[in-house]
């Protein structure tokens, strides 16, 4: 049975998923969620009514979360591409990196989108820039972790990439990376050269228009 995925293109999290398959060809189903395809969206929201995207059904079995559907995939269907490392501590670190994108670059950077989503009478501007702020200090803190390194953790492309790539590419949009952040700059310039983020972005494309802050042209 081919694996289904629950998602939407223009989705940071369903990108985080999408790479990992991507990686490593792995066959799959794409379930699009939106109202141009309702049937989807009906057996999403009976498979897991918390409405949290992506979703992996494999052989009737939901698997909920970016990162777990990524840890399910190299269980279950392994490739070359090893995005969990076999060494413990190896793993720890990529885990760790995981999720310092996941809850300091991503959840910031959806912060400032989920405040444009806002009615304008219910903004908070004073709010946005203390976001901002901690944005821009994981970013400074990034930048030295990422000084002498290609990717993220353990000398290797892996989970935690799947989580800077999106993460990077959409917070830059909401919070320019300074450009003294040379080391942010060039890895997120690297992960955007990935064959599979490439196609995450080139998929994505049709959608910026629904970007409630503008997306910009330099992407």
């Amino acid at each position: 049975m081919v694996m289904e995925l629950y998602g939407h293109p223009f989705s940071s999290y369903t990108w985080k998923a999408l790479i990992a398959f991507y990686e490593n060809d792995l066959p799959f189903t794409f379930r699009a969620l939106g109202p141009d395809e309702p049937e989807n969206g009906a057996a999403f929201g009976r498979l897991w009514p918390i409405g949290k995207f992506p979703l992996l059904v494999d052989d009737g079995q939901p698997v909920m979360e970016a990162s777990t559907i990524i840890e399910h995939l190299q269980l279950y269907h392994p490739g070359p591409v090893r995005l969990i490392p076999d060494d413990p501590k190896a793993a720890l670190e990529v885990r760790m990196l995981d999720r310092i994108s996941d809850n300091y670059i991503m959840f910031n950077m959806q912060c400032v989108v989920g405040d444009a989503l806002r009615p304008p009478e219910r903004r908070d501007p004073i709010e946005v820039e203390q976001v901002k702020t901690k944005l821009e200090t994981a970013y400074r803190w990034l930048d030295g972790w990422m000084a002498g390194r290609e990717w993220a953790a353990a000398g290797a492309f892996s989970l935690a990439d799947c989580a800077f790539g999106p993460a990077l590419f959409y917070a830059d949009w909401v919070h320019r990376i300074p450009d003294e952040l040379a080391n942010v700059k060039a890895y997120r310039a690297r992960l955007l050269a990935r064959r599979s983020i490439v196609r995450c972005v080139d998929e994505a494309r049709p959608y910026r228009a629904f970007f409630p802050l503008g997306a910009p042209d330099r992407d």
